[in-house]
C-alpha cells in the first residue's frame, strides 16, 4: 500500500501473447472503476494497477476475466486457534472473506484450519491476521517445511489437551464436593438436617459460593476469555452460552447468599452447584472431544511419521547426518538396512529391497539397482546402497500424499451448505428462545416463578449445541479420507468423497488399467518336429532387432527361460505384416497369417489354436523356420490378476461396469466376457473416449471412469468422478478426482464403499446433531413440565451437551475400522 487512499497491485495475468493483448488488458483495467493507472508487461506477463479508495482487487481480476485472460491467484492454508464451535467458522470465515483481495474463504473447524483463495500480490499475512484477531481469534502464518510444521501442530495440539486435562482434574476437585453434598441432601435422607446441625445453612452457601466462584473464573474462565467478547461484538458463540448460563446461575446464587431481600419472598434458593457442573461438565466434554478430534488425523500422523527425520549425506567425500529439511537436490545419500528413505531419487551404488507398501499397499519389498527411482517414506530392508536425491522437501512424493489428503481433509461438502445456513443464525436464536423461556415461566408459572424461570432458561442455554452441527460433517470427511489413503486410495478433491457414493455407472479403460499394460507371451503351440525352446530362442532373436512392444514380449519370454539370443546375420521388416532374418544359417519369418499366405504358409493347421486365441481376445502370430510353419504363438495384455474379483464386488455394489477400449470388437467383448463387463465400447480412439463417457451418461446416469491418467485424462475429466491408476510413485494426476496408487483395481471399490460409508456417517451425524437439539431445547425449555411435572436440570443439560459434541466425534472415528469391500484388498 502507498497510503490511505491509493493501494497498489502487481498481479500476474496468464494467457498473453502479443502486444494486442496488453492493450486489451489494459484498457480492460483502466474502465474498471476506482483504478487509477494500470500498465501491463507482456515480457513479464504481470500487471501494475493502481487502485484508488473505492477500488476493488476482485473488481480488478473480474475485469482480466472479461478482458478473456486469467489472473493468477494463491491458495495458502493457515493455521486458525480459539475456535470452539460452528458458529466461529462463520466469524472467521467472514472476517477473511471481507479483507480486500480475498476470493474466498472456508475454514475446517475438525482440522482447525483455514483455506484463504487471494489474488497473488493483493493481499499480505499481515492483513488476513488483523482481520481474524479483530473477529477474536489468532491466523497463524504456514511454516515452509510442512511435515516438520506438522510435528509442531501436534505438539501444541497434546499441549492443549493436556491443559484441558488439568482444568478438568481442578473442577473435578472443587466441584465434587458441591455436587456430592448438595445432591446427598436432597437423595439421602437425613443429610440435609446433618448439613443444617454440623456446618449451618449460611455456611454452606458461604463455602458453595468459593468452591463455584472457583470453579467459574480458574478452570472456567477459558469460557469467559472467549465468550464475553464474542458477546461484545455481537457474534455470540458457544462459549456466551456457556457463560450467560453459568453466570446467571451463579448470579442468581450470589444474590440469594449475600443479598436474599433483594429476591421475592421464597426464591431465595442457590444454584452454586448447578454453575460448578455446568463448567465441569463441558470441560470434561471438550477434553473428550480434543482427544477424540485428535485421533481423527491419525492417518495424517501415520503419514508424516513415515518421513525421515534425517539423512546420511555424503559431502566431501565424508558421510554425515543431517536434518531433512536441509538435503538438497544432487546430494548423495547412503541408506542403509531397516532405515527409510529420507527423500526421493534415483539409486547409483549398491542394491536391495524396498518395502514401499505405503504407496502400493504390496507387502512383498521390490528389488532396487543401480538406475532404479526411489521414495522418500519407503523402508530398506536389506541391502545398503546410495542413491542421488531429485525431489526434496515439499516435492516428495510423501509431501505431495500429505498435502493431498490435508487437502481433501478440509474440504466442503455440498452437503454442508444447509448446516452453514444454520449454525450462522442458532447461537442468537438459543439466546432468544432462553429470554422468552424466562419471560413465559417467569409470568405463567406458579410461585416460586422466578427460580423456575432461571432454571428453565439456564437450561436452554446450556444444553444448545452449535458444536455438534459444526463438527458432524468435517469430522466424518477428515477419518475417511484418512482412512481411504491408508486403502491406497487419496481423494484429491473431496467433493469426489460425496460425489462417488451417487455413481451408477463404472467405466474402464482397457489397456493398464483392467490390464498389466505390458504385453507378455502367452501361449506357443510348434508343429511336429520342432522343438518349443528351440523355436522361441529363433523368434527371439530375429525380434530382438525390433522396438514393437510385441517383439520385447517375446525377448523377455526367451530371456526368463534362460534361453541364448542369438544375434541374426541378416533382418527385415515388413510394414504392416511382420519380420524376417537369419540366425544361424536359418531362415525365419514372424507375422500375421497375411504374411504367412504370402510367403506360402498354409496356417489351417493351426486353426483350432487360432480359433481358441481368438475366443480369448488374443491376436496368434505365426512363425516359419526354413520355410516350413513352425508355430502359432500368442502376445497379449494380460488382465491383472484381481480384476475379476475387483469387477465382481463392483456388481456386488449394485454398478453396471462399463469398458472403453481402443481395441478391435472381438477382442474387446472376449475380454468383456471373461470379466462379467456389462456394456462394451470398443475401436474408441483417445479423443473419442470423452463421447464415450457421456453416451454412459445418458439418461442422466452418473459415471465413473477409471484410467490410467495419461492419454485418458480427457475422460477423466469429463467424468462425474475421476479415478486415476497411480504407478506407485505417480499420484498427482491433475485430470482425476481420486487417484489409486497401487494400481490395484480394488481400490475403486473400497473408494466408493468408503465414499457410502462416509456419507452415512455424516448423514448419522447431522441427524443426531439437529434431532438433538430439536428435541431437547423445548424439554429444556419446560415443555414436559404442564402434562409430566418434569423440569430438565442445568446439570443434565450441560451433560447431555457435552455428551452431543462426542458422541459426533465418535461416530465419526468408527470410519477408522472400515473394511473394504472385497477379499485380499488393503487394509
Amino acid at each position: 500500500m502507498s497510503d490511505a487512499s491509493f493501494r497498489t497491485l502487481d498481479l500476474p495475468v496468464l494467457g498473453m501473447t502479443c502486444a494486442s493483448c496488453v492493450g486489451r488488458v489494459e484498457k480492460a483495467l483502466l474502465a474498471t472503476p476506482g483504478v487509477t493507472e494500470a500498465r501491463v508487461n507482456l515480457a513479464a506477463e504481470r500487471a501494475h494497477v493502481v487502485l484508488g479508495a473505492e477500488g476493488s482487487p476482485a473488481a480488478v481480476a473480474a475485469a482480466i476475466r472479461t478482458a478473456g485472460y486469467e489472473p493468477m491467484e494463491e491458495e495458502v492454508v493457515y493455521s486458525v486457534r480459539d475456535m470452539t464451535c460452528a458458529s466461529c467458522v462463520g466469524r472467521v470465515e467472514k472476517a477473511l472473506a471481507a479483507v480486500p483481495g480475498v476470493l474466498s474463504a472456508g475454514v475446517n473447524l475438525a482440522t482447525e484450519r483455514a483455506t484463504v483463495r487471494f489474488l497473488s500480490g493483493a493481499v499480505a499475512f499481515r492483513d488476513l491476521a488483523a482481520a481474524v484477531q479483530q473477529a477474536g481469534y489468532v491466523l497463524e502464518q504456514p511454516e515452509q517445511a510442512g511435515l516438520d510444521a506438522a510435528d509442531r501442530e501436534q505438539a501444541a495440539r497434546a499441549a492443549d489437551i493436556r491443559n484441558l486435562g488439568r482444568a478438568v482434574l481442578i473442577a473435578g476437585v472443587a466441584t465434587l464436593p458441591l455436587f456430592v453434598l448438595e445432591m446427598g441432601s436432597h437423595f439421602i435422607p437425613g443429610m440435609h438436617h446433618w448439613l443444617e446441625q454440623t456446618i449451618g445453612v449460611q455456611n454452606w452457601r458461604l463455602i458453595s459460593f468459593v468452591l463455584a466462584t472457583f470453579v467459574l473464573f480458574v478452570p472456567g474462565l477459558i469460557f469467559f476469555r472467549k465468550g464475553v467478547p464474542a458477546l461484545l461484538r455481537r457474534a455470540p458463540d458457544m462459549n456466551s452460552l456457556v457463560v450467560l448460563g453459568a453466570s446467571a446461575a451463579w448470579a442468581f446464587s450470589t444474590i440469594a447468599t449475600f443479598a436474599p431481600g433483594l429476591l421475592p419472598e421464597g426464591t431465595a434458593n442457590v444454584y452454586f452447584e448447578a454453575a460448578a457442573v455446568i463448567v465441569t461438565l463441558i470441560l470434561v466434554g471438550r477434553w473428550i472431544e480434543a482427544r477424540a478430534k485428535g485421533q481423527t488425523s491419525q492417518a495424517i500422523r501415520r503419514l508424516i511419521s513415515m518421513q525421515a527425520k534425517t539423512a546420511r549425506v555424503v559431502r566431501d567425500g565424508v558421510e554425515q547426518d543431517i536434518a531433512i529439511d536441509t538435503v538438497q537436490a544432487g546430494d548423495i545419500i547412503v541408506v542403509r538396512p531397516g532405515e527409510r528413505v529420507p527423500v526421493d531419487g534415483v539409486v547409483t551404488e549398491g542394491s536391495s529391497y524396498i518395502d514401499e507398501s505405503m504407496l502400493t499397499g504390496e507387502p512383498i519389498p521390490v528389488e532396487k539397482n543401480a538406475g532404479a527411482k526411489v521414495v522418500g517414506g519407503t523402508l530398506n530392508t536389506t541391502g545398503a546402497f546410495r542413491f542421488e536425491a531429485q525431489q526434496v522437501g515439499a516435492e516428495t512424493v510423501l509431501a505431495q500424499i500429505v498435502r493431498m489428503v490435508e487437502t481433501a481433509q478440509g474440504a466442503k461438502l455440498p452437503i454442508q451448505a444447509l448446516v452453514d445456513k444454520v449454525t450462522g443464525w442458532f447461537v442468537p436464536v438459543v439466546m432468544a428462545v432462553a429470554v422468552l423461556t424466562f419471560a413465559v415461566w417467569y409470568l405463567f408459572a406458579p410461585d416460586p416463578a422466578l427460580g423456575m424461570a432461571l432454571v428453565a432458561a439456564v437450561s436452554v442455554l446450556i444444553i444448545a449445541c452449535p458444536c455438534a452441527m459444526g463438527l458432524a460433517t468435517p469430522t466424518s470427511i477428515m477419518v475417511g479420507v484418512g482412512r481411504a489413503a491408508e486403502l491406497g486410495v487419496l481423494f484429491r478433491k473431496g467433493e469426489a468423497l460425496q460425489a462417488l457414493q451417487g455413481v451408477q455407472v463404472i467405466a474402464f479403460d482397457k489397456t493398464g488399467t483392467l490390464t498389466a499394460g505390458r504385453p507378455e507371451l502367452t501361449d506357443l503351440s510348434v508343429a511336429d518336429g520342432f522343438d518349443e525352446a528351440e523355436v522361441l530362442a529363433l523368434v527371439a532373436a530375429v525380434e530382438g532387432q525390433s522396438e514393437h512392444p510385441v517383439a520385447r514380449a517375446l525377448v523377455e519370454a526367451a530371456s526368463a527361460r534362460g534361453l541364448t539370443i542369438a544375434r541374426p546375420e541378416a533382418f527385415d521388416s515388413v510394414p504392416g505384416k511382420g519380420v524376417a532374418g537369419v540366425v544361424a544359417g536359418r531362415r525365419i519369418a514372424v507375422g500375421a497369417d497375411r504374411y504367412m499366405a504370402d510367403l506360402g504358409h498354409d496356417v489351417a493347421v493351426f486353426a483350432e489354436a487360432a480359433a481358441r486365441l481368438g475366443d480369448e481376445g488374443k491376436t496368434p502370430l505365426y512363425a516359419a523356420i526354413d520355410g516350413r510353419l513352425a508355430a502359432v504363438i500368442a502376445v497379449a495384455d494380460p488382465i491383472k490378476p484381481t480384476t475379476a474379483a475387483a469387477i465382481q464386488a463392483m456388481h456386488g455394489l449394485g454398478l453396471k461396469v462399463a469398458m472403453i477400449t481402443g481395441d478391435n470388437r472381438r477382442t474387446a467383448e472376449a475380454v468383456a466376457r471373461r470379466l462379467g463387463i456389462d456394456e462394451v465400447h470398443a475401436e474408441v480412439m483417445p479423443d473419442g473416449k470423452v463421447a464415450a463417457v457421456n453416451t454412459l451418461k445418458a439418461g442422466g446416469r452418473r459415471v465413473a471412469f477409471v484410467g490410467d491418467g495419461v492419454n485418458d485424462a480427457p475422460a477423466l475429466a469429463s467424468a462425474d468422478v475421476g479415478m486415476a491408476v497411480g504407478g506407485g510413485a505417480d499420484v498427482a494426476v491433475e485430470s482425476a478426482d481420486v487417484v489409486l496408487t497401487g494400481g490395484d483395481l480394488r481400490g475403486a471399490v473400497s473408494a466408493i464403499g468408503l465414499s457410502r460409508a462416509t456419507m452415512s456417517n455424516i448423514r448419522q451425524n447431522l441427524a443426531w446433531a439437529f434431532g438433538y437439539n430439536v428435541l431437547l431445547i423445548p424439554v429444556a425449555a419446560g415443555v414436559l413440565y404442564p402434562a409430566f411435572g418434569y423440569m430438565l436440570s442445568p446439570m443434565l443439560a450441560a451433560g447431555a451437551m457435552a455428551l452431543s459434541s462426542v458422541s459426533v466425534v465418535l461416530n465419526a472415528l468408527r470410519l477408522r475400522a472400515f473394511k473394504p469391500h472385497i477379499e485380499g484388498a488393503v487394509s
